[in-house]
């Protein structure tokens, strides 16, 4: 069974087995379940979705934060899934199989404005909580490979990422903002874990990853195989931002990986945390008062694998669909605004 499947059966059997632990004890009506879509259990959405879901969850049995206890949803038990990405996070939350998932900006914003990928099937319901942290564009190689440009992956084996991944969405835009097509290249479809595997055997050439920086998984990659970051050039980061407006010109700071003392030219988008329009609006209000309260905010800049990129202050930034009511009532009483499509 691949890691992310067998990751989210285990997630799977953890909510079965809460659902008899809590249903067993007085809090049992009290309790509610609340999913977190994430990605590939190699990457930093789901890293960072478990230290979520930890720091929002607070069955009513337990303390008041303020006297040593959890600073979570009084009565809510959250879990991070293990998915493919963006992509499929979207489909499955338009199907109510999540009630809330990480989803790539550019991703959400095309769901619910019904263009590129969901131009015929629009998810309009799609809500805001907060944007949480920038992800990048990473194209990686072996250091001692024939690829020194992105034109360079023509007729080379590139994983593109995941099916039903922002990854693979956001490596087709840049190919084609390069003049690369896909059918140029020797594509395949896999995930952060199997690609770095790939590069690491020979197996592939090149793979391309959108993510939070360090990645752990290409952490541990560059820790044992030499590797170099592909800079993203500025005529292709242009002719990017012009088929999407969410990317923005980045730098991949130097020494975020081993051996990578310079920084790289890129682009990235930030990763925001979703809803539908049918969440209720006392939860979310609560989900949104937990995630920047002081004492779950030193829990995320312990635990989460990255820098701390997570603050009140970025909460809105790159967010281009509607804030869920209840998350637009807290940042209003935060002092924020912001200028989302109704």
């Amino acid at each position: 069974m691949p890691p992310s499947r067998q990751a989210s059966w285990h997630v799977s059997l953890a909510l079965g087995i809460a659902a008899l632990l809590y249903g067993a004890g007085a809090e049992a009506q009290q309790s509610a379940y609340f999913r977190i879509g994430t990605a590939n259990t190699t990457g930093n959405y789901f890293r960072l979705g478990g230290v979520l879901a930890s720091a929002i969850s607070a069955p009513s049995a337990l303390p008041n934060c303020r006297n040593g206890g959890g600073c979570g949803v009084p009565g809510l038990v959250a879990v991070a899934r293990a998915t493919q990405g963006s992509v499929e996070n979207v489909r499955m939350l338009g199907n109510g199989d999540l009630e809330s998932a990480f989803v790539q900006a550019d991703v959400a914003s095309w769901a619910f404005h019904g263009t590129g990928p969901y131009a015929r099937k629009p998810i309009a319901e799609l809500r805001a909580i907060a944007a949480l942290f920038p992800e990048y564009v990473h194209l990686v190689v072996r250091r001692d490979g024939p690829i020194g440009n992105i034109r360079d992956l023509k007729g080379r084996r590139v994983a593109l990422g995941e099916k039903e991944s922002g990854t693979l969405v956001d490596a087709r835009l840049l190919l084609d903002a390069a003049g690369v097509k896909e059918r140029d290249l020797k594509a395949e479809y896999l995930g952060l874990g199997e690609a770095a595997a790939g590069l690491r055997d020979g197996t592939l050439d090149a793979f391309f990853m959108v993510g939070g920086t360090p990645l752990p998984a290409i952490a541990d990659l560059a820790a044992s195989l030499p590797i170099r970051l592909i800079a993203i050039p500025a005529d292709v980061v242009k002719a990017l931002i012009g088929r999407n407006p969410l990317a923005a010109a980045a730098t991949l700071p130097a020494g975020e990986y081993r051996g990578i003392d310079e920084a790289t030219p890129t682009v990235s988008v930030n990763a925001i945390w979703v809803v539908t329009a049918d969440a209720a609006d006392q939860l979310v209000y609560a989900i949104a008062k937990s995630l920047w309260d002081d004492a779950t905010q030193r829990v995320i800049a312990l635990r989460q694998p990255m820098p701390n990129r997570t603050t009140l202050a970025h909460a809105l930034d790159g967010v281009n669909i509607p804030l869920h009511p209840g998350a637009e009532r807290f940042y209003g009483e935060a002092g924020l605004t912001a200028a989302t499509p109704r």
